[in-house]
């Protein structure tokens, strides 16, 4: 309840100013496809991001009032229909000139063995922290060319939602975890056996990795590239329209949740 009215407040006394939400959402094709409610529900959901969520710069890296807006409404676009309390797991964006190292990280081969090396990211979301991300790659979100960084990452934090980031987020009533699971994991696995065979795909290579990886891919396509998702991978795409309550394939709108 105190929520509910803090935001309420927040939309009366603050907006984002006509000529920086125009700006945004020529620069990003993914935004601009939205009909007129889609933008003023938006619109204020990035309002309320940025009240409610620290953008904050690193590495010597500057962020002007058209920056954070921009990262704002991308963000926002995956919980259009759901709600901005899905991100209630973390305070913190951390923004990159460019890609950054992450030093020392462990990951775990198929034999079980703990490797330790450098990695160079553009963006990662951490469990119970913050989600960091490339300017220059935020930069490149969003254009209609299959790439979306911060739709990526903000998925892993959906998926987080339950845990670990498996590639099942938590369901909505009527959704079937076997359904989802038959649907991506048929995919996975085609996509899995095209690369052994030395093909390749039509999807990033990356979303092999893992099925949370598999998940965050799709996702980025579901909404910059959604006719090609939705050609490529009918039944993913069902079921991703089933979860963001959104068919941008279509534009359609399946149900809104409540601010």
């Amino acid at each position: 309840m105190l929520r509910r009215w803090r935001r309420r407040r927040i939309l009366r006394r603050f907006a984002i100013p006509d000529a920086l939400w125009e700006e945004t959402l020529a620069d990003a094709p993914a935004l601009a496809r939205l009909d007129s409610d889609e933008r003023a529900r938006l619109r204020e959901l990035a309002l309320l991001f940025l009240h409610e969520k620290r953008i904050e710069p690193s590495a010597g890296f500057a962020l002007d009032d058209a920056m954070r807006v921009r990262i704002a409404a991308l963000a926002c676009l995956p919980v259009l229909n759901l709600g901005l309390d899905c991100y209630s797991g973390f305070v913190a964006v951390v923004v990159y000139p460019d890609e950054f190292v992450i030093r020392d990280r462990e990951t775990v081969d198929e034999d079980g063995v703990v490797h330790t090396e450098d990695a160079v990211l553009t963006g990662e979301a951490w469990e119970h922290g913050p989600v960091i991300l490339s300017w220059q790659d935020i930069e490149a979100s969003g254009q209609g060319a299959g790439y979306n960084v911060v739709a990526h990452e903000f998925a892993h934090k959906l998926d987080m939602q339950s845990g670990e980031a498996d590639g099942v987020p938590p369901l909505h009533s009527g959704m079937r975890v076997a359904d989802w699971r038959q649907a991506f994991d048929t995919a996975y696995s085609g996509l899995c056996a095209e690369l052994e065979r030395g093909e390749e795909p039509w999807i990033d290579p990356y979303a092999a990795e893992d099925p949370g990886e598999f998940f965050a891919v799709c996702a980025e396509l579901f909404f910059d590239v959604p006719q090609d998702l939705a050609a490529e991978y009918p039944d993913v795409y069902a079921e991703l329209a089933r979860y963001f309550r959104q068919d941008p394939a279509r534009r359609g709108l399946i149900q809104a949740a409540p601010t």
